[in-house]
């Protein structure tokens, strides 16, 4: 017969790191914001600076990767003595 384990399959820990990444992810979202022109004819090149460009994919793969590691993690064993 099956053993029955009543345990979860996130830890506390790892349901705190995956709020983390969510957060790092919505910060990278706030970053990729704005940029707009408030008259459709003139051409904004705001659009096209470091941030939005660079900074923002960069912040959201992390965000990715925070939630990817928190969900494959492993809780940690305890010893038996």
């Amino acid at each position: 017969m099956a053993k029955n384990d009543n345990k979860m399959a996130m830890t506390a820990g790892g349901i705190r790191l995956m709020i983390a990444g969510l957060l790092v992810m919505a910060a990278g979202f706030i970053l990729l914001a704005g940029g707009g022109s408030d008259d459709p004819q003139v051409f904004n090149y705001a659009m096209f600076n470091f941030r939005r460009l660079v900074a923002a994919p960069i912040v959201i793969v992390a965000g990715i990767v925070v939630v990817v590691v928190a969900i494959m993690r492993r809780p940690r064993e305890k010893k038996e003595e």
